[in-house]
């Protein structure tokens, strides 16, 4: 196990300073994703509801959890159907607004992790083409493997911060889809309890 450690510790080193910046832009990615993620979980209409929903909404006293904060909010003292929809709009934009603005972030450091490899990647190059240059011998075999592994290590773990990224954004944006229709079914139900004139 120490031999393992030691390993990835000697490997990490390789990737030179470039891997510091990475590190500290993986954690930064992943704490706001599984921060967002953890938001979708909690906050917004839940699907279990889905059954209880026409109840609520024909009495909204007894609805409970966001979904009813929803319904209660959108029901209390309308008087026309622009109304309602009206405050469906500020619901969805309430929800929804701080989810998107966070995404927007993620994706972004998720498209800065494999550009920040590749800087590695560049860097390491050089060092390898700059250690060819030097002429032959032990210490420039020695130099153009310390700037190939440098290549290689930086950009494969840019790749690797990014590809769980990508699929944190996904199921991110699979969730602000599903509040979406959620919203758009409890505003339908509203709208068809009071039946106001057009």
């Amino acid at each position: 196990m120490d031999a393992n450690l030691d390993n990835v510790i000697r490997i990490w080193l390789s990737g030179g300073w470039v891997m510091i910046p990475l590190v500290l832009l993986a954690a930064a990615l992943y704490y706001l994703a599984i921060q967002v993620l953890l938001y979708c979980h909690k906050e917004g209409p839940q699907g279990k509801h889905y059954q209880l929903w026409a109840g609520w909404v024909a009495d909204p006293t007894k609805a409970t959890g966001a979904s009813g904060a929803i319904i209660r909010y959108t029901q209390h003292g309308v008087s026309s159907s622009a109304q309602i929809r009206g405050r469906f709009e500020e619901v969805t934009e309430a929800l929804l607004v701080p989810v998107e603005q966070r995404l927007t972030l993620v994706r972004m450091m998720v498209a800065a992790a494999p550009l920040m490899g590749l800087l590695g990647t560049v860097i390491g190059m050089l060092f390898t083409f700059d250690g060819i240059s030097k002429g032959a011998g032990s210490e420039t075999a020695s130099r153009v493997a310390e700037g190939i592994s440098q290549a290689l290590v930086t950009t494969q773990t840019g790749l690797m911060i990014a590809l769980p990224g990508i699929f944190m954004v996904l199921i991110i944006q699979r969730r602000i889809k599903l509040w979406k229709s959620r919203i758009t079914r409890l505003e339908g139900m509203t709208l068809s309890k009071y039946n106001f004139p057009s």
